[in-house]
């Protein structure tokens, strides 16, 4: 990692890859385009510390559903990249950036967002939102990886409610994040909890999540349905909440929706705040009747908003794996192949050395088990299943598929027992400690680990 300017207290950072770095990554590139795992467990047999590799090979685990090794390739691999860290470079302090356009840096993005979220799937929910924290620091201004799309969810999972009420009135200025219905509904949701436990009124709240309902409509039937609650009748049957609320959100509020449905449904299941929902929903249908001038100027608003979705939303939303979201994905993004250790990269990307040009491979033979192999990568698409059953039934015909069914399943199981193997056999080295001459910096206070976040 290299230091490359400081501004107004702020270093931005680089990663750097050496000569033997680019060899490894051009042989790891030729691996994945060949659509065998085999060549990529390869890379990894010659180049252990790898970190696009130990990221490819996490999702291959998680196909396989082995989600302990899955998570094991991730944490290797922010572990390369911990070793390589600038003496200067704080994840603490909030002062540190790294480029997104920079293809070295976004290896560590994705690292992190990945194992973000498999921590938050073991229910460590204040360790996933120290981690957005962390990310958010990376690159506050762009968010290259949608952090803000998520890291409510888990602050109200970990009821860190302060923190998100305090990070929405500071950041909603310069930000808008009431623009975003994950923050439209999830502060309300926030600040209801806070002044339920003090005993204080909740009508600040109430407020919010009113026009939350004004803003987003569209968004109560779909939210009632995924928490398997029937609306009352008058919700049912009042115009604003109907079916003319879904079409006039464009098609990016949609996705922001779905994907907010998707991953919070969860923390409104609860039945004081069903019934808090309810009172207020009561109480948005009585304010449209009476024609409020809100409803109508929000409505102005999300009509000539949301226009075209950003491409850190898109790369979000593939990242999440969220089934109600990326089904509303646009049909060339959906039908785009990406590498699952690159997915979007940014359009104006920095590149600081090119790879050369590859040599021409010999005509492979593309059975069966190495179709099913070739499934297994991100940039596999319709038409190489259409190729590859043409070459297939020339050479085999059906008969030789039927045939191939256990040799597919076998040999499957023995790329996933290799890659175990070869785990097992890989002895991470502990990183260099900087000013082992004993540099009061160097030393760590684990009494101060559990304040290094505090919001106060």
């Amino acid at each position: 990692m290299q230091l490359l300017e400081t501004k107004h207290g702020v270093q931005y950072f680089k990663y750097e890859h050496n000569k033997d770095y680019q060899q490894a990554q051009f042989d790891f590139l030729d691996a994945v385009e060949s659509h065998d795992p085999n060549n990529i467990v390869q890379v990894l047999h010659m180049e252990p510390y790898h970190i696009d590799t130990l990221i490819q090979l996490s999702e291959v685990f998680k196909i396989s559903e082995d989600m302990q090794m899955a998570a094991e390739m991730l944490e290797r691999a922010l572990f390369c990249c911990e070793s390589a860290f600038h003496p200067l470079f704080s994840l603490t302090q909030g002062n540190c950036r790294l480029d997104y356009r920079r293809p070295e840096n976004r290896s560590f993005y994705l690292a992190l967002f990945k194992h973000t979220l498999y921590v938050g799937q073991r229910a460590c929910y204040r360790t996933a939102l120290e981690f957005c924290k962390l990310i958010l620091s990376l690159e506050p201004d762009g968010d290259p990886t949608g952090v803000l799309l998520m890291i409510d969810y888990y602050a109200l999972k970990s009821e860190q409610y302060e923190f998100l009420i305090r990070m929405y009135r500071e950041w909603e200025a310069h930000r808008n994040l009431s623009q975003l219905p994950n923050f439209a509904f999830s502060v309300p949701l926030a600040l209801y909890h806070q002044r339920s436990l003090e005993g204080k009124s909740t009508e600040e709240a109430d407020l919010l999540l009113q026009e939350a309902l004004l803003h987003f409509p569209a968004l109560l039937r779909p939210l009632l349905d995924k928490c398997n609650i029937k609306p009352d009748k008058d919700v049912l049957s009042h115009e604003f909440f109907g079916p003319a609320a879904d079409a006039s959100h464009p098609e990016m509020l949609r996705q922001l929706i779905a994907l907010y449905i998707g991953r919070c449904h969860g923390v409104w299941k609860e039945p004081a705040v069903i019934t808090w929902m309810e009172n207020n929903v009561q109480t948005v249908m009585r304010r449209v009747d009476r024609n409020d001038p809100l409803a109508q100027q929000l409505r102005e608003k999300r009509e000539c908003r949301y226009r075209g979705t950003p491409r850190n939303v898109l790369r979000h939303i593939l990242m999440s794996e969220i089934q109600n979201a990326t089904a509303a994905l646009p049909r060339d993004v959906a039908n785009t192949s990406f590498m699952s250790f690159d997915p979007l990269p940014p359009v104006d990307n920095i590149a600081t050395y090119r790879r050369p040009p590859r040599k021409p491979r010999a005509e492979e033979n593309y059975g069966p088990l190495s179709m099913f192999f070739r499934s297994l990568m991100p940039n596999y698409t319709a038409e190489d299943v259409a190729n590859a059953n043409r070459e297939a039934d020339e050479a085999a015909g059906a008969a030789g598929g039927l045939q191939a069914q256990p040799e597919l399943r076998q040999g499957f199981s023995g790329v996933i027992n290799a890659l175990r193997e070869l785990m097992f056999q890989v002895e991470l080295v502990a990183p260099p400690v900087e000013n082992a001459g004993g540099d009061e910096e160097a030393v760590v206070d684990d009494d101060d680990d559990d304040n290094e976040w505090d919001d106060n």
